[in-house]
């Protein structure tokens, strides 16, 4: 296997399926006979890691011009033409075929037509998603397990479900199943991952909930130190998942949520299935069962139509929902999609809102800083010197190895971290 190489763009489930990528690729024979083989898993959530990818393309040829160069995941997905078009690119494959050794068998050989490099099927006819087994994640101090993919929603700015497909979910038992591999591999953090995780278990016998799935593998992995969930739409979210999170110190009190605007009107030609409200109260009912809880979201700055008066109630959404770890995007329209269709705003417009939104976010997290100085938290190393809290702030700790969880105190902040003692550290000095 050491002749794959992945270089991966965008989720952490495209980090996970990574590693199943490299297993399966390995397997398959790709790079055993000397000559290296490059795996290139895109993004397209906007035209920016579309580009991205390209270029990496381009530098992964000129650094290596004897290489097999794959390129797979959402974008090749979406635009497999554009990407086959490209001279550098041997072959193009999809999303569902980059998970089988079968697929890297059955790779054209080089220097054949654009049309034959592309070997990318309908992924609108898959209909289950397999419980990919991986024993650890390379480089990463916290393991990632795929619960769901996919997605039933048809957000008018969103290009995703056409790349990723209609929802399906991993089952229970296999969830479970990979969670305590991992952690008799000797995980302490386990993040459950999918596109719309929320949607988990509806395509399942009886149509379980997310929470269900939380609270089998809290029940079935008593060893599990740390549990956290990557993005969740919060209207989606049942009771049991609301419990578990409020009740339960093993999962992270941190939740990144799809907000994407703060204004009812933008929602509503997003095609979102929540308003303003609605993320204002859930993230104030959570956070009173779970005083320590954070919230991250993403938002969008100059959505097609958006009026300044639009745009300062997402910039009020920082405040009333109390966000501190802010993703944003300026609207980038994909082709294919209904928004890119609609009236658009002068980029300069867009890019200015973005940048706003960014400086809001930045001093509402240095605010978040500043007030966990002198308090108490559990860092979870992920490399010398630098680790996470369970709210998932980023700290400078003064010992641990990558994947030791270490108790700390805070003693300061940067500006963009915090910096943390070990207790030992902190009693010897006192």
């Amino acid at each position: 296997m050491s002749g794959v190489e992945v270089i991966s763009f965008g989720c952490r489930l495209n980090t996970y399926e990574a590693e199943v990528m490299k297993r399966e690729a390995g397997e398959a024979g790709l790079g055993s006979d000397g000559r290296k083989a490059i795996l290139v898993n895109t993004c397209a959530v906007t035209a920016e890691a579309v580009r991205q990818a390209r270029q990496a393309v381009r530098r992964a040829r000129r650094d290596n011009p004897d290489a097999r160069i794959v390129v797979t995941g959402c974008a090749a997905q979406t635009e497999s033409a554009r990407f086959a078009d490209m001279t550098e690119v041997d072959a193009v494959i999809g999303n569902e075929e980059k998970l089988s050794a079968a697929s890297y068998r059955a790779l054209p050989d080089f220097g054949v037509a654009a049309a034959e490099k592309i070997r990318v099927n309908d992924i609108m006819s898959v209909r289950e998603t397999a419980g990919h087994m991986v024993d650890a994640i390379e480089g990463r101090a916290r393991a990632i397990v795929q619960v769901q993919n996919g997605c039933d929603h048809r957000c008018t700015f969103c290009i995703i479900p056409y790349g990723r497909g209609n929802s399906r979910s991993v089952p229970m038992g296999a969830a479970v199943t990979q969670v305590k591999r991992l952690v008799d591999n000797g995980y302490a953090e386990v993040v459950l991952s999918g596109v719309d995780m929320t949607s988990w278990g509806a395509d399942l016998p009886g149509a379980p909930r997310l929470g269900t799935l939380v609270q089998s593998i809290l029940r079935h992995v008593p060893d599990l130190q740390r549990l956290r969930l990557s993005s969740i739409d919060s209207v989606e979210a049942d009771e049991a998942l609301v419990e578990a999170i409020g009740g339960d110190r093993r999962v992270m009190p941190h939740l990144h949520l799809s907000l994407q605007a703060g204004d009812d009107m933008i929602l509503k030609r997003m095609k979102r299935r929540h308003l303003r409200d609605d993320s204002i109260r859930f993230c104030a009912e959570l956070r009173q069962k779970r005083p320590d809880i954070v919230f991250g979201a993403d938002i969008i700055a100059g959505f097609p139509t958006e009026t300044e008066a639009m745009f300062e109630n997402s910039l009020g959404l920082v405040a009333d929902c109390g966000l501190t770890h802010l993703h944003v995007f300026p609207f980038s329209p994909r082709e294919g999609t209904p928004a890119a269709r609609m009236p658009q705003l002068p980029k300069p417009v867009v890019k200015e809102r973005a940048a706003r939104l960014r400086a809001l976010g930045d001093a509402a997290y240095r605010a978040h800083l500043g007030r966990a100085v002198g308090q108490r938290r559990a860092v979870l190393v992920e490399r010398e010197g630098l680790g996470r809290t369970e709210d998932f702030t980023l700290a400078e700790i003064d010992t641990g190895l990558p994947g030791e969880i270490v108790d700390a105190i805070i003693h300061g902040e940067t500006g963009e971290r915090l910096l943390a003692t070990s207790l030992p550290a902190a009693r010897a000095a006192a």
